[in-house]
């Protein structure tokens, strides 16, 4: 049995493009995506970011999906105390008026961004506290139970977009336990408590109107090309731009600055985020994939293919949906 197969696409801005051109290669990702037989391809929300350009990712998902036909698109995600509930559930309605039985909504907690830029979003430092009680104001609106009295989203009322709980640590496993929904675990970035929160959810799940059992998806970094080699020196370059992007608050630096960055004991912390790594040929990347599917209790993986140029991500793509038989 193949594993279903995701991508998660955080829009990469690269030094030498604009946001256009990275949104067009967002188009050609999913577009190939869908071909192949991903399932889904999710975008992050994420601010201040110069090389990411997911921020806005409702206005993403509109764009890619009136460029695709059928492979689903969502949020992975949006942290959701960075906004109303309401206003979500109207955006993630409009989405699924357009695009019925495309759209997911993938829900976090985390700023998505730094202390200024919490500020800047004029986001309360204890928004993140009522975290639950948001996810289940916003179900009321897509499910069109309000549990505000007089208060409906339209669109949105009666659109039962399927929510998921994103998450890298035990409270976002319990609470998606205690919801009946579906567990994505954030191992591409955040290994750590990768097999202990999977554990929990699946032993304190309840079912639910969405869910009848447990569903988990795990995160795994991929790069994948015809070479061995050129698989290495494409995923030595994503970490170089990941140390510059976090330790370097993105400033250009040449290649010795950035290997540095890597050596020193913060560099060495990046470099352990991305613990989970499948970087190889097709039959490597795949072999990685089947296993670390086992190893996190994976219903569904979503990758992040890491390589540096939209058309080596396009080839990264092929490989490991090839080596896989996704289609």
């Amino acid at each position: 049995m193949t594993i279903p197969l995701s991508i998660l696409d955080l829009a990469p801005i690269r030094r030498d493009e604009t946001a256009g051109s990275s949104f067009a290669a967002s188009v050609a990702l999913a577009q190939r995506a869908e071909k192949l037989g991903y399932r889904r391809v999710w975008y992050a929300e994420h601010h201040n970011m110069p090389s990411i350009g997911s921020s806005a990712t409702s206005v993403l998902i509109a764009h890619v999906a009136a460029h695709t036909t059928s492979i689903r698109l969502g949020a992975g995600g949006v942290m959701l105390p960075n906004h109303s509930p309401l206003t979500i559930a109207e955006q993630f309605g409009t989405l699924e008026s357009l695009h019925p039985g495309r759209i997911d909504l993938g829900l976090g907690r985390a700023p998505g961004s730094d202390q200024a830029t919490m500020r800047a979003l004029r986001r309360d430092p204890s928004s993140a506290d009522t975290f639950p009680d948001d996810v289940l104001e916003l179900q009321g609106y897509l499910t069109g139970d309000t549990r505000v009295p007089g208060i409906h989203a339209t669109p949105g009322r009666g659109t039962n977009v399927p929510l998921y709980i994103l998450g890298s640590s035990m409270f976002g496993a319990r609470l998606a336990a205690m919801l009946g929904l579906p567990y994505a675990f954030a191992s591409h970035f955040a290994p750590a408590a990768l097999q202990h929160a999977v554990a929990a959810y699946r032993q304190e799940f309840r079912p639910s109107a969405q869910l009848d059992r447990p569903f988990v998806i795990a995160g795994l970094n991929v790069v994948a090309a015809d070479t061995t080699e050129d698989a290495e020196r494409q995923f030595l370059v994503a970490r170089r731009l990941r140390v510059a992007t976090l330790l370097g608050r993105g400033r250009p630096m040449t290649d010795e600055e950035a290997d540095a960055l890597l050596a020193s004991p913060a560099g060495r912390h990046v470099q352990q985020m991305v613990t989970y790594s499948a970087v190889g040929t097709a039959g490597d990347v795949a072999d990685y994939a089947r296993a670390f599917a086992e190893h996190a209790q994976a219903d569904e993986l979503i990758v992040a293919h890491h390589a540096p140029t939209a058309g080596e991500r396009l080839r990264s793509a092929e490989l490991l949906a090839g080596a896989l038989a996704l289609v």
